[in-house]
């Protein structure tokens, strides 16, 4: 952390290369993200014969509000989040205000949209410590440790909830295949904060079980270059754990991150049951709660972009208390605040910074 601060970046945002070559291809750049709604919508819903026509759907709209609600709160703790570590991990060097909430929204908001976007949500932290490090002024050290414990700090808040539910929820009683995939979805969810609480506490054994485990993977066709991508695999756990002691110096902060992080997915995993209750649907909210936890456990595996084609077809679970009518329409709804909204907001902040750039040509 002795490194210097960057020279004062004049831009205030990161725009793509080929969005700074002609205006033109921002709109195709939206365009683009458009058909992406189109066609994953398409995947997901294209099979609407059951569903009932809008104009027939009685919706109680009052009760989609709590359901906006838990979305807007939960984006700004998570923004907060990013706002008290970028302060708190790097006293001396204050962001200005302004700029200080302007570098974390932003680095949240594109950091889930390339998380929604990208096969196994492997394009969110990556872009996120580019972003910082172009954008915040701060060390690459502090640009790096930030995003990757706002990562492991969500990992853990939703390891807390999910053990919670799953040890007092009863759901196994009722649904045990979906138990069982879920506690294999939380075992994915565990791997990368138990890999950095091992290489920041028992360093030499993780590493060697590390070798061990990409050794297996080689011999069974899952991973083909077994030397490289058992370094590639090293390195990033030493450097998620050397995040996590930076973190664990600054007081309170650690336990400050996971809270926040605890609320958020406290809030995320409320929104079916106002969306299920919106559309008329009578289920008890602990019930829907924790079967929306398992769910999510259940899906985080799937290689897709936003877990598209096991999402709308594993929350079927959750939104099944509904008649079949009306659960095209509440899961639509469900997706929007979970998925598409995110590829709607990616494209507005990035023509908002080539307006900036513009501005900035200008004056």
């Amino acid at each position: 952390m002795n490194e210097k601060p960057k020279t004062k970046n004049k831009k205030l945002g990161l725009v793509p290369k080929f969005m700074r070559r002609r205006p033109i291809l921002v709109v195709l750049f939206i365009l683009m993200n458009i058909a992406v709604i189109a066609i994953t919508a398409t995947v997901e819903f294209g099979n609407s014969k059951g569903a009932e026509d809008l104009s027939n759907v009685v919706i109680n709209w009052w009760m989609l509000i709590p359901a906006l609600l838990c979305f807007l709160v939960a984006t700004a703790l998570d923004i907060y989040k990013y706002v008290i570590m970028i302060k708190e991990m790097s006293p001396e060097q204050r962001l200005e205000k302004l700029k200080l909430y302007h570098v974390a929204s932003r680095t949240v908001l594109l950091g889930k949209y390339y998380d929604n976007v990208t096969p196994a949500a492997v394009g969110g932290q990556p872009f996120q410590i580019y972003y910082m490090r172009k954008n915040s002024d701060l060390p690459n050290g502090l640009s790096t440790s930030i995003p990757i414990f706002g990562m492991i700090s969500l990992q853990i808040g939703f390891i807390i909830i999910a053990t919670i539910c799953f040890l007092f929820g009863g759901l196994a009683k009722d649904n045990p295949a979906l138990i069982v995939t879920a506690i294999i979805g939380l075992l994915f969810y565990a791997f990368w904060p138990v890999m950095v609480a091992g290489v920041s506490f028992f360093p030499k054994p993780t590493i060697q079980f590390i070798k061990l485990l990409v050794g297996f993977l080689a011999k069974i066709k899952i991973v083909k270059n077994r030397d490289e991508t058992s370094l590639k695999v090293e390195n990033e756990i030493r450097e998620y754990a050397k995040s996590v002691k930076t973190i664990l110096r600054t007081k309170w902060l650690f336990i400050k991150t996971i809270l926040l992080s605890v609320v958020y997915n406290f809030l995320v995993a409320s929104i079916p049951f106002f969306v299920l209750t919106a559309f008329g649907g009578s289920v008890d909210f602990i019930h829907s709660f924790v079967t929306t936890i398992a769910v999510m456990a259940a899906i985080y595996f799937i290689p897709t972009p936003g877990n598209s084609g096991a999402a709308e077809g594993t929350f079927f679970v959750v939104f099944s208390a509904l008649s079949s009518g009306y659960v095209f329409w509440a899961m639509l709804v469900w997706r929007f605040f979970s998925y598409y909204i995110y590829i709607i907001i990616g494209p507005i902040i990035y023509f908002l910074m080539h307006l900036e750039k513009k501005r900035d040509k200008i004056g």
